[in-house]
């Protein structure tokens, strides 16, 4: 974790410098305690063929624990270069050295479109810098944070980890879980037994409101998206299909029973032809 610990000297003197771009990352190492590190990587359901990017990497113990334990593949990215070197010999001595990689390198500048599960322990601040990012991360994508939340992006799930201090004494920890949500927002197009029917989508993360127009009539709903699925509040679903930017009724209830099977395509240019 990256915690800020400035005096108020410091910070005065701070104050006269220029800011640079991007989160202050230069700031103590505290390390994310061995059941959180399980718990994080258990709610994620870390597994074989997954590939785990851990931000602010520290010592290297979640990448570790999940080539070790759960046997995915993974990167840390830490801009302490000793810690990096930590990170690299306490791999080698966990036998898991070539599964994991670790690197130097500025969170905000690192490639995570390879990732299936990013985690994180920082500080809110920097989360929400980063939140841009992850949500622009291939749909299904899940990120697990240590303690922080993501703002108004509110958690998938969230769990709470009993602990022990460094003193000895009981404590908990908060576990936060987002699956990235497809990006449905948009005007979508009935092709099929939906043909002639117009459906506008409003969405805010894993939350839409909607509704669909034709010759029948205008019907609203509200749903959710589920990674690449959206979920209608009073019954159905439907799947998006990136490959053709399409979204397909599998199931077709509630607002959507008259259009079973049926597929609707994103509009280029906000209406339907």
């Amino acid at each position: 974790m990256k915690a800020r610990g400035w005096s108020a000297a410091l910070v005065a003197l701070l104050a006269l410098v220029p800011p640079a771009s991007g989160a202050v990352e230069d700031v103590p190492f505290v390390t994310t305690p061995d059941e959180v590190v399980i718990a994080m990587l258990e709610l994620a359901r870390v597994k074989k063929g997954d590939y785990v990017v851990d931000l602010g990497s520290g010592d290297g113990r979640i990448v570790i624990a999940a080539a070790k334990r759960f046997g995915a593949n993974g990167l840390g990215i830490e801009k302490d270069a000793a810690l990096v070197a930590r990170s690299i010999e306490n791999a080698r001595k966990a036998g898991v050295a070539e599964k994991v990689r670790f690197v130097r390198q500025d969170l905000f500048k690192a490639d995570l479109t390879p990732a299936t599960v990013v985690t994180l322990y920082l500080m809110p601040d920097v989360n929400l810098e980063l939140r841009p990012l992850l949500l622009a991360l291939k749909a299904g994508t899940r990120i697990v944070s240590h303690r922080w939340d993501m703002g108004d992006w509110k958690p998938d799930r969230s769990i709470t980890v009993e602990t022990t201090t460094a003193r000895g004494m009981p404590g908990s920890s908060a576990v936060h879980l987002w699956v990235v949500p497809a990006d449905l927002d948009g005007v979508w197009c009935g092709t099929g037994n939906a043909t002639g029917t117009k459906m506008l989508l409003a969405q805010r993360h894993q939350r839409l409101t909607g509704n669909y127009s034709n010759v029948r009539g205008v019907q609203g709903f509200e749903a959710a998206v589920e990674a690449t699925r959206m979920a209608p509040a009073t019954g159905g679903r439907l799947t998006w299909l990136e490959e053709s930017d399409a979204l397909r009724v599998d199931e077709a209830a509630g607002p959507f029973a008259p259009f079973a099977g049926a597929t609707f395509t994103r509009s280029c240019c906000g209406g339907c032809y």
